[in-house]
C-alpha cells in the first residue's frame, strides 16, 4: 500500500493541517516508508513462533515485578462523601448530562 500526494492533501485537510509542498512531499515519503516497513514485516513467515510478552524476553528471562494486591489505605468513603450534594448507596449522584 502506498499513498499519493492527493491522499496526503486529504489527510492534512481532515487534520486541519496546512502543509507546504516540501512538507507534503516529505510526509509522503515518510508515510510510504512506514508502509514499506510494515509490508516487509508482514512478509516474514512467523509460523510456529510464540509471541513474546515483552521484547526483552527474547534475550533474557523476564519476570514482572508486581506488588501484592493488599489494602493499604483506610476506607474513608463516608468522610469523602460528606461534602457531596447527593449520595446514595455509597455512590455520588450527579445530574444527567446526556439526553
Amino acid at each position: 500500500m502506498s499513498l499519493s500526494a492527493s491522499d496526503i492533501a486529504r489527510i492534512a485537510s481532515l487534520a486541519r493541517l496546512q502543509l507546504a509542498p516540501d512538507e507534503s512531499e516529505r510526509m509522503l515519503s515518510q508515510i510510504n516508508g512506514f508502509f514499506d516497513l510494515v509490508e516487509r514485516m508482514r512478509s516474514v513467515d512467523t509460523t510456529g513462533v510464540e509471541p513474546l510478552a515483552h521484547p526483552v524476553a527474547a534475550v533474557e528471562n523476564v519476570t514482572l515485578r508486581l506488588r501484592d494486591d493488599v489494602v493499604s489505605e483506610p476506607d474513608n468513603r463516608e468522610a469523602n462523601q460528606k461534602s457531596a450534594p447527593a449520595v446514595e448507596a455509597g455512590l455520588f449522584l450527579v445530574p444527567k448530562v446526556i439526553e
